[in-house]
């Protein structure tokens, strides 16, 4: 499962509290893994089950105790297995595909709305994206690894690569609408 592995490999870098594991998903991996606190607890509780992680409690005077989480060597050997096999492929899935397959049930004025709301959310999206190196650059200190940066910054560009392009299709359909090229409706 990729969440297990991805709090694995940030433990990895050090140990850390599930809420500064929750700050980290949301400054570095959210654009293509968002992860919600619950989740990230639930999946701690299990690793420390299965014996990936250890769990430790600091006192503080003023706050409750502080939970900190530690990788365990069976957890970096479970994080290099998963690192080392091949990648896993989910089955494709797009809730908004599934939309538009059905659109042509719809007036062309609602269908030319509904393309012009995708397009400005994938402009959206990537001004979120453009922001996202600024946000990472204290983990980047914390791993001090050019090596690693190469590869975070590879997710983004992968993110934004995919965004662009849905984003010039949305712009292509709209323009299309526009010129009067889709086909009448029916009814």
């Amino acid at each position: 499962m990729s969440l297990d592995h991805a709090i694995l490999g940030f433990l990895n870098y050090r140990a850390i509290s599930g809420y500064d594991l929750k700050k980290m998903f949301d400054n570095s991996v959210q654009h293509f893994w968002p992860a919600d606190q619950s989740q990230i607890y639930r999946t701690l509780r299990r690793l420390e089950e299965q014996g990936y992680v250890e769990m430790e409690k600091i006192e503080q005077t003023s706050r409750p105790d502080r939970k900190v989480y530690h990788i365990t060597a069976s957890g970096r050997e479970e994080l290099r297995r998963w690192l080392m096999a091949p990648p896993p492929m989910d089955a494709p899935r797009s809730a908004p595909l599934v939309q538009i397959f059905f659109l042509g049930q719809m007036p062309n004025e609602m269908i030319l709305e509904k393309f012009e709301g995708f397009a400005a959310m994938m402009r959206g999206i990537l001004q979120v994206y453009d922001q996202v190196p600024s946000k990472i650059g204290e983990y980047i200190d914390m791993v001090g690894s050019p090596r690693e940066t190469y590869f975070w910054l590879l997710t983004l560009d992968m993110g934004i690569r995919t965004t662009q392009a849905h984003l010039e299709w949305a712009e292509n359909v709209i323009k299309q609408l526009k010129a009067g090229q889709v086909p009448k409706e029916y009814g």
